[in-house]
């Protein structure tokens, strides 16, 4: 797990909007990262849903919100189109970006064991270092969480 202090790494991926989403052009600004598991599943539907919820006050604090997973564009603008989701979802088809994050890993459901996006958050400063981390995330209100570190420090 990246550790507050660390870089973050380096990213580009497309978006959503159609755009493809540079970190260091990102730079200036604090971001928040969140990596979710799977597009239209119970708790990615509850966690996205939060983060809309609160979006407008993040906005005007000057935070990009960007989410994470390795679903293609088209189910992301699915997503997005179904939730009214103001902000962009980030596609990482090659689990290249959750691998360099740490979110991409094994996981154990049922007694199954396989490989998968891990809910895993990430503040990352304006000089592109790790200002908060969320190891475990529980979904249903976790864009006030993230609000509220965001509120609670310059």
């Amino acid at each position: 797990m990246l550790k507050v202090g660390d870089k973050a790494p380096h990213f580009l991926l497309p978006s959503s909007n159609g755009e493809t989403v540079d970190l260091n052009k990102l730079l200036g600004k604090k971001i928040v990262l969140f990596f979710y598991p799977k597009d239209n599943t119970p708790g990615c539907i509850k966690e996205v849903c939060s983060f809309r919820d609160v979006y407008t006050e993040i906005k005007k604090l000057g935070v990009v919100l960007l989410g994470v997973s390795a679903d293609s564009l088209k189910s992301h603008n699915n997503f997005v189109s179904k939730y009214e989701l103001p902000f962009v979802l980030l596609s990482d088809i090659d689990k290249s970006v959750g691998k360099a994050y740490f979110a991409w890993g094994p996981k154990k459901r049922n007694g199954r064991e396989y490989m998968g996006m891990h809910r895993v958050t990430y503040i990352i400063d304006e000089k592109g270092h790790i200002f908060h981390v969320w190891s475990k995330v529980s979904p249903t209100n976790h864009g006030v969480e993230v609000l509220e570190i965001i509120n609670s420090r310059p």
